[in-house]
Protein backbone atom coordinates (compact mmCIF):
# COMPACT_ATOMS: atom_id res chain seq x y z
CA UNK A 1 0.00 0.00 0.00
CA UNK A 2 3.01 2.43 0.61
CA UNK A 3 4.61 1.73 -2.91
CA UNK A 4 1.20 2.39 -4.45
CA UNK A 5 0.74 5.35 -2.40
CA UNK A 6 4.06 6.72 -3.07
CA UNK A 7 3.46 5.99 -6.83
CA UNK A 8 0.12 7.95 -6.82
CA UNK A 9 2.01 11.01 -4.88
CA UNK A 10 4.92 10.74 -7.73
CA UNK A 11 2.57 10.96 -10.67
CA UNK A 12 0.86 13.54 -9.46
CA UNK A 13 3.92 15.48 -8.95
CA UNK A 14 4.67 14.83 -12.18
CA UNK A 15 1.60 15.90 -13.50
CA UNK A 16 1.38 19.56 -12.28
CA UNK A 17 5.63 19.80 -12.70
CA UNK A 18 4.28 21.57 -15.99
CA UNK A 19 3.68 24.76 -13.87
CA UNK A 20 7.41 24.43 -13.08
CA UNK A 21 8.07 23.76 -17.02
CA UNK A 22 6.43 26.63 -17.56
CA UNK A 23 7.74 29.33 -15.03
CA UNK A 24 11.25 27.78 -15.41
CA UNK A 25 12.62 29.09 -19.09
CA UNK A 26 15.28 30.87 -20.44
CA UNK A 27 14.59 33.97 -19.33
CA UNK A 28 14.35 32.83 -15.67
CA UNK A 29 17.76 31.04 -15.97
CA UNK A 30 18.84 35.02 -17.17
CA UNK A 31 17.07 36.73 -14.54
CA UNK A 32 18.05 34.33 -11.56
CA UNK A 33 21.98 34.20 -12.53
CA UNK A 34 21.95 37.42 -13.33
CA UNK A 35 20.73 37.99 -9.74
CA UNK A 36 23.49 35.64 -7.96
CA UNK A 37 26.38 37.08 -9.91
CA UNK A 38 25.42 41.05 -9.01
CA UNK A 39 24.16 40.57 -5.65
CA UNK A 40 25.31 36.95 -4.21
CA UNK A 41 22.23 35.24 -2.40
CA UNK A 42 20.80 38.24 -1.09
CA UNK A 43 17.97 38.65 -2.90
CA UNK A 44 16.60 34.96 -2.59
CA UNK A 45 13.72 35.68 -0.54
CA UNK A 46 12.12 37.14 -3.80
CA UNK A 47 12.19 34.14 -5.18
CA UNK A 48 10.58 32.63 -1.70
CA UNK A 49 7.20 35.24 -2.11
CA UNK A 50 7.05 34.63 -5.96
CA UNK A 51 6.94 30.50 -5.34
CA UNK A 52 4.73 31.36 -1.95
CA UNK A 53 2.53 33.62 -4.20
CA UNK A 54 2.76 31.36 -7.44
CA UNK A 55 1.34 28.39 -5.13
CA UNK A 56 -2.09 31.02 -3.41
CA UNK A 57 -2.78 31.76 -7.11
CA UNK A 58 -2.48 28.35 -8.95
CA UNK A 59 -4.49 26.70 -5.97
CA UNK A 60 -7.36 29.45 -5.94
CA UNK A 61 -7.46 28.96 -10.04
CA UNK A 62 -7.51 25.09 -9.62
CA UNK A 63 -9.70 25.31 -6.58
CA UNK A 64 -12.37 27.64 -8.67
CA UNK A 65 -12.54 25.56 -11.87
CA UNK A 66 -13.01 22.35 -9.98
CA UNK A 67 -15.00 23.37 -7.43
CA UNK A 68 -17.97 25.12 -9.72
CA UNK A 69 -16.87 22.94 -12.67
CA UNK A 70 -16.99 25.57 -15.11
CA UNK A 71 -13.72 27.35 -16.80
CA UNK A 72 -12.39 30.64 -15.79
CA UNK A 73 -13.52 31.91 -19.13
CA UNK A 74 -17.17 30.76 -18.81
CA UNK A 75 -17.12 32.14 -14.88
CA UNK A 76 -15.76 35.63 -16.24
CA UNK A 77 -18.68 35.40 -19.15
CA UNK A 78 -20.98 35.00 -16.88
CA UNK A 79 -19.58 37.70 -13.94
CA UNK A 80 -19.19 40.28 -16.74
CA UNK A 81 -22.96 39.79 -18.38
CA UNK A 82 -22.55 41.26 -22.32
CA UNK A 83 -19.25 42.17 -21.48
CA UNK A 84 -17.85 39.31 -20.38
CA UNK A 85 -17.24 38.05 -24.10
CA UNK A 86 -15.45 41.06 -25.30
CA UNK A 87 -13.12 40.80 -21.93
CA UNK A 88 -12.57 37.42 -22.63
CA UNK A 89 -11.34 37.86 -26.43
CA UNK A 90 -9.01 40.60 -24.98
CA UNK A 91 -7.25 38.17 -22.01
CA UNK A 92 -6.84 35.87 -24.90
CA UNK A 93 -5.26 37.43 -27.50
CA UNK A 94 -3.14 39.44 -25.10
CA UNK A 95 -2.21 35.83 -23.52
CA UNK A 96 -1.61 34.04 -26.68
CA UNK A 97 0.63 37.22 -27.89
CA UNK A 98 2.96 36.92 -25.14
CA UNK A 99 2.73 32.96 -25.76
CA UNK A 100 4.14 33.94 -29.36
CA UNK A 101 6.83 36.01 -28.35
CA UNK A 102 8.33 34.23 -25.76
CA UNK A 103 8.08 30.92 -27.57
CA UNK A 104 11.08 32.53 -29.33
CA UNK A 105 12.94 33.17 -26.68
CA UNK A 106 12.25 29.87 -25.21
CA UNK A 107 13.48 28.40 -28.32
CA UNK A 108 16.86 30.44 -28.70
CA UNK A 109 17.18 29.25 -25.20
CA UNK A 110 17.15 25.17 -26.02
CA UNK A 111 19.91 25.59 -28.56
CA UNK A 112 22.12 27.95 -26.68
CA UNK A 113 22.50 25.23 -24.69
CA UNK A 114 23.00 22.68 -27.32
CA UNK A 115 25.71 25.19 -28.58
CA UNK A 116 27.49 24.63 -25.39
CA UNK A 117 27.62 20.75 -26.51
CA UNK A 118 27.73 20.69 -30.14
CA UNK A 119 28.72 23.38 -32.42
CA UNK A 120 26.50 22.68 -35.04
CA UNK A 121 24.55 24.87 -37.35
CA UNK A 122 21.81 26.98 -35.53
CA UNK A 123 19.05 26.60 -37.87
CA UNK A 124 19.41 22.49 -37.62
CA UNK A 125 19.70 22.81 -33.76
CA UNK A 126 16.15 25.13 -34.36
CA UNK A 127 14.52 22.77 -36.53
CA UNK A 128 15.18 19.88 -34.23
CA UNK A 129 13.81 21.41 -31.10
CA UNK A 130 10.98 22.53 -32.51
CA UNK A 131 10.09 19.28 -34.28
CA UNK A 132 10.51 17.55 -30.56
CA UNK A 133 8.19 19.90 -29.11
CA UNK A 134 5.60 19.49 -31.80
CA UNK A 135 5.81 15.89 -31.60
CA UNK A 136 5.22 16.13 -27.71
CA UNK A 137 2.49 18.53 -28.21
CA UNK A 138 0.78 15.95 -30.85
CA UNK A 139 0.03 14.28 -27.81
CA UNK A 140 -3.45 13.87 -26.99
CA UNK A 141 -4.11 12.74 -23.79
CA UNK A 142 -2.83 15.86 -20.82
CA UNK A 143 -1.76 13.78 -17.79
CA UNK A 144 0.81 11.89 -20.63
CA UNK A 145 2.08 15.02 -21.83
CA UNK A 146 2.26 17.00 -18.34
CA UNK A 147 4.22 13.56 -17.46
CA UNK A 148 7.22 13.67 -20.04
CA UNK A 149 7.19 17.28 -19.16
CA UNK A 150 7.41 16.94 -15.21
CA UNK A 151 10.04 14.14 -16.12
CA UNK A 152 12.67 16.69 -17.88
CA UNK A 153 11.70 19.06 -15.23
CA UNK A 154 13.62 16.72 -12.29
CA UNK A 155 16.39 16.35 -15.22
CA UNK A 156 16.55 19.81 -15.08
CA UNK A 157 16.13 20.41 -11.65
CA UNK A 158 18.96 17.72 -10.82
CA UNK A 159 21.28 19.54 -12.67
CA UNK A 160 21.40 22.40 -11.41
CA UNK A 161 21.36 20.94 -7.69
CA UNK A 162 24.22 19.06 -8.64
CA UNK A 163 26.39 22.30 -10.32
CA UNK A 164 25.14 24.43 -6.85
CA UNK A 165 24.88 21.94 -3.50
CA UNK A 166 28.78 21.53 -3.51
CA UNK A 167 29.58 25.11 -3.26
CA UNK A 168 27.09 26.01 -0.22
CA UNK A 169 29.44 27.08 2.43
CA UNK A 170 27.23 28.80 4.91
CA UNK A 171 23.46 27.39 4.90
CA UNK A 172 22.44 29.62 7.88
CA UNK A 173 22.95 32.34 5.93
CA UNK A 174 21.44 31.00 3.03
CA UNK A 175 18.11 29.98 5.08
CA UNK A 176 18.14 33.81 5.97
CA UNK A 177 18.66 35.44 2.59
CA UNK A 178 15.68 32.98 1.86
CA UNK A 179 13.33 34.21 4.54
CA UNK A 180 14.71 38.09 5.19
CA UNK A 181 13.54 40.34 2.60
CA UNK A 182 16.72 43.16 1.53
CA UNK A 183 16.75 45.49 -1.52
CA UNK A 184 20.25 46.36 -2.03
CA UNK A 185 21.03 49.69 -4.16
CA UNK A 186 19.52 49.07 -7.44
CA UNK A 187 18.07 45.68 -6.79
CA UNK A 188 14.76 47.35 -7.41
CA UNK A 189 14.09 45.64 -11.30
CA UNK A 190 16.04 42.29 -10.54
CA UNK A 191 13.73 42.15 -7.52
CA UNK A 192 10.59 42.64 -10.00
CA UNK A 193 12.13 40.30 -12.77
CA UNK A 194 12.96 37.39 -10.18
CA UNK A 195 8.79 37.64 -8.97
CA UNK A 196 7.58 38.60 -12.68
CA UNK A 197 9.48 35.77 -14.68
CA UNK A 198 7.56 33.21 -11.85
CA UNK A 199 4.20 34.56 -11.64
CA UNK A 200 2.84 34.79 -15.23
CA UNK A 201 -1.13 35.17 -16.16
CA UNK A 202 -1.33 32.57 -18.57
CA UNK A 203 0.44 29.49 -16.12
CA UNK A 204 -3.10 30.20 -14.28
CA UNK A 205 -5.58 29.31 -17.49
CA UNK A 206 -2.72 26.36 -17.56
CA UNK A 207 -3.10 25.02 -14.16
CA UNK A 208 -7.22 25.90 -14.35
CA UNK A 209 -6.93 23.43 -17.82
CA UNK A 210 -5.51 20.54 -17.25
CA UNK A 211 -6.78 20.18 -14.07
CA UNK A 212 -10.62 19.43 -14.33
CA UNK A 213 -11.41 15.67 -13.11
CA UNK A 214 -9.46 16.05 -10.65
CA UNK A 215 -9.96 16.17 -6.88
CA UNK A 216 -9.36 19.39 -4.94
CA UNK A 217 -7.34 16.81 -2.29
CA UNK A 218 -5.33 15.50 -5.36
CA UNK A 219 -4.81 18.92 -6.87
CA UNK A 220 -3.43 20.26 -3.42
CA UNK A 221 -1.32 17.12 -3.38
CA UNK A 222 0.23 17.36 -6.50
CA UNK A 223 0.40 21.30 -7.17
CA UNK A 224 2.23 22.36 -4.11
CA UNK A 225 5.42 19.96 -4.15
CA UNK A 226 5.33 20.19 -7.99
CA UNK A 227 5.68 24.36 -7.42
CA UNK A 228 8.20 24.02 -4.62
CA UNK A 229 10.64 21.39 -7.10
CA UNK A 230 10.31 24.54 -8.86
CA UNK A 231 11.37 26.94 -6.37
CA UNK A 232 14.53 24.70 -5.36
CA UNK A 233 15.34 25.08 -8.51
CA UNK A 234 15.10 28.62 -9.86
CA UNK A 235 17.09 29.12 -5.96
CA UNK A 236 19.59 26.64 -7.33
CA UNK A 237 20.14 28.69 -10.46
CA UNK A 238 20.17 32.20 -8.73
CA UNK A 239 23.33 29.95 -6.59
CA UNK A 240 25.42 29.23 -9.56
CA UNK A 241 25.09 33.01 -10.77
CA UNK A 242 26.95 33.35 -7.47
CA UNK A 243 29.79 31.50 -9.02
CA UNK A 244 30.01 33.67 -12.19
CA UNK A 245 33.01 36.31 -12.59
CA UNK A 246 32.67 39.03 -15.28
CA UNK A 247 29.40 39.88 -17.71
CA UNK A 248 26.76 37.23 -17.83
CA UNK A 249 26.73 34.90 -20.51
CA UNK A 250 25.47 31.26 -21.04
CA UNK A 251 28.93 30.94 -22.04
CA UNK A 252 30.75 32.76 -19.47
CA UNK A 253 28.47 30.46 -17.10
CA UNK A 254 29.78 27.19 -18.66
CA UNK A 255 33.17 28.22 -18.56
CA UNK A 256 32.95 29.31 -14.64
CA UNK A 257 31.32 26.27 -14.23
CA UNK A 258 33.75 23.69 -15.89
CA UNK A 259 36.89 25.62 -14.21
CA UNK A 260 35.46 25.26 -10.75
CA UNK A 261 33.87 22.30 -11.00
CA UNK A 262 35.63 20.04 -13.65
CA UNK A 263 34.18 19.04 -17.10
CA UNK A 264 30.79 18.00 -15.77
CA UNK A 265 30.23 21.09 -14.47
CA UNK A 266 29.70 23.07 -18.07
CA UNK A 267 27.87 19.93 -19.20
CA UNK A 268 25.46 20.21 -16.49
CA UNK A 269 24.92 24.03 -17.36
CA UNK A 270 24.18 23.24 -20.93
CA UNK A 271 21.60 19.95 -19.99
CA UNK A 272 19.99 21.78 -17.91
CA UNK A 273 19.54 25.67 -19.73
CA UNK A 274 18.63 23.46 -22.47
CA UNK A 275 15.89 21.43 -20.07
CA UNK A 276 14.58 25.22 -18.94
CA UNK A 277 14.20 25.83 -22.73
CA UNK A 278 12.64 22.94 -24.26
CA UNK A 279 10.19 22.83 -21.40
CA UNK A 280 9.43 26.34 -22.15
CA UNK A 281 9.09 25.16 -26.05
CA UNK A 282 6.44 22.67 -25.32
CA UNK A 283 4.16 24.63 -22.17
CA UNK A 284 4.02 27.75 -24.08
CA UNK A 285 1.97 26.76 -27.39
CA UNK A 286 0.07 24.27 -24.64
CA UNK A 287 -0.62 27.38 -22.24
CA UNK A 288 -2.02 29.04 -25.28
CA UNK A 289 -3.70 26.45 -26.46
CA UNK A 290 -5.50 25.54 -23.09
CA UNK A 291 -6.15 29.82 -22.73
CA UNK A 292 -8.60 29.99 -26.10
CA UNK A 293 -9.66 26.65 -24.94
CA UNK A 294 -11.03 28.41 -21.53
CA UNK A 295 -11.54 31.67 -22.68
CA UNK A 296 -13.03 31.66 -26.42
CA UNK A 297 -14.61 27.99 -26.29
CA UNK A 298 -12.86 27.26 -29.05
CA UNK A 299 -13.39 23.74 -31.13
CA UNK A 300 -10.21 20.81 -31.12
CA UNK A 301 -9.31 21.96 -34.35
CA UNK A 302 -9.06 25.35 -33.43
CA UNK A 303 -7.22 24.94 -30.42
CA UNK A 304 -4.77 22.87 -32.43
CA UNK A 305 -3.90 25.68 -34.99
CA UNK A 306 -3.64 28.17 -31.96
CA UNK A 307 -0.59 26.05 -30.35
CA UNK A 308 0.34 24.99 -34.10
CA UNK A 309 0.93 29.12 -34.97
CA UNK A 310 2.19 30.04 -31.19
CA UNK A 311 4.92 26.80 -32.28
CA UNK A 312 5.44 27.92 -35.95
CA UNK A 313 6.03 31.86 -34.93
CA UNK A 314 8.40 30.95 -32.07
CA UNK A 315 10.16 28.61 -34.56
CA UNK A 316 10.58 31.01 -37.77
CA UNK A 317 11.60 33.77 -35.14
CA UNK A 318 14.26 31.67 -33.57
CA UNK A 319 15.51 30.12 -37.26
CA UNK A 320 15.89 34.00 -37.64
CA UNK A 321 17.85 34.66 -34.74
CA UNK A 322 15.50 38.08 -34.69
CA UNK A 323 14.44 39.29 -31.76
CA UNK A 324 11.00 40.32 -31.60
CA UNK A 325 11.47 43.37 -29.67
CA UNK A 326 8.08 45.23 -30.67
CA UNK A 327 6.02 41.89 -29.84
CA UNK A 328 7.79 41.39 -26.61
CA UNK A 329 7.18 44.54 -25.56
CA UNK A 330 3.69 44.59 -26.59
CA UNK A 331 2.96 41.19 -24.61
CA UNK A 332 5.20 42.89 -21.41
CA UNK A 333 2.65 45.33 -21.54
CA UNK A 334 -0.35 42.94 -22.15
CA UNK A 335 0.70 40.95 -18.96
CA UNK A 336 1.37 44.03 -17.03
CA UNK A 337 -2.41 44.58 -16.94
CA UNK A 338 -3.41 41.29 -17.38
CA UNK A 339 -1.78 39.97 -14.10
CA UNK A 340 -3.85 42.17 -11.48
CA UNK A 341 -6.91 41.69 -13.61
CA UNK A 342 -6.92 38.32 -13.33
CA UNK A 343 -5.81 38.16 -9.32
CA UNK A 344 -8.60 39.98 -8.99
CA UNK A 345 -10.99 37.98 -10.63
CA UNK A 346 -9.21 35.04 -7.85
CA UNK A 347 -9.99 36.66 -5.51
CA UNK A 348 -13.81 37.59 -6.02
CA UNK A 349 -14.29 33.89 -7.66
CA UNK A 350 -13.14 32.37 -4.01
CA UNK A 351 -15.21 34.75 -1.96
CA UNK A 352 -18.40 34.24 -4.05
CA UNK A 353 -20.92 31.95 -2.28
CA UNK A 354 -23.20 31.66 -5.54
CA UNK A 355 -19.89 29.71 -7.13
CA UNK A 356 -18.13 27.92 -4.26
CA UNK A 357 -19.55 25.58 -1.32
CA UNK A 358 -19.16 27.19 2.30
CA UNK A 359 -15.84 24.62 2.47
CA UNK A 360 -14.03 25.82 -0.28
CA UNK A 361 -14.26 29.43 -0.16
CA UNK A 362 -11.07 31.41 0.74
CA UNK A 363 -10.58 31.72 4.76
CA UNK A 364 -9.61 34.98 6.30
CA UNK A 365 -5.77 34.47 6.36
CA UNK A 366 -5.88 33.17 3.14
CA UNK A 367 -7.92 36.15 1.71
CA UNK A 368 -4.66 38.71 3.44
CA UNK A 369 -2.32 36.50 1.61
CA UNK A 370 -4.09 37.19 -1.63
CA UNK A 371 -4.49 40.47 -1.24
CA UNK A 372 -1.20 41.33 -0.54
CA UNK A 373 0.05 39.32 -3.33
CA UNK A 374 -2.66 41.65 -5.45
CA UNK A 375 -0.51 44.83 -4.48
CA UNK A 376 2.35 43.20 -5.72
CA UNK A 377 0.94 42.49 -8.81
CA UNK A 378 -0.07 45.84 -9.33
CA UNK A 379 3.29 47.35 -8.40
CA UNK A 380 4.94 44.88 -10.78
CA UNK A 381 2.58 46.02 -13.54
CA UNK A 382 3.31 49.66 -13.22
CA UNK A 383 6.92 48.97 -13.24
CA UNK A 384 6.39 47.02 -16.53
CA UNK A 385 4.97 49.58 -17.75
CA UNK A 386 7.20 52.46 -17.12
CA UNK A 387 9.91 49.75 -18.37
CA UNK A 388 8.31 49.80 -22.11
CA UNK A 389 7.22 53.48 -22.03
CA UNK A 390 11.40 54.23 -21.40
CA UNK A 391 11.92 51.78 -24.10
CA UNK A 392 9.80 53.55 -26.32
Amino acid sequence: MKTLSFSRGLSRVLFWSVISAAFIGPGTVTTCALAGLNFGTSLLWALSFSILATYVLQEAAARITLGSGKSLGEIMIMRHGKNGLWISRLMAGGIILGCAAYEAGNILGAVSGISLLWSGPTWLISLLIGLGGFILLQIRTISVLTKVLGLLVFVLGFSFLIVSLPQVQNPAQLLQHSLIPSFPPESALVIAGLIGTTIVPYNLFLGSGIGQGQTIREMRQGIFPAILIGGIISMAILFSGTLMEGAFSFQNAASVLTRKMGTWGGILYAVGLFGAGFTSVVTAPLAASLTAKTLLATTPAQTSWVWKGVLATGLVFGLLAFKPIPVILAAQIANALLLPFVSWQLFRCVNDTKLLSTELLNTRSQNLLLLLILLVTILLGVNSLLKAFQIL
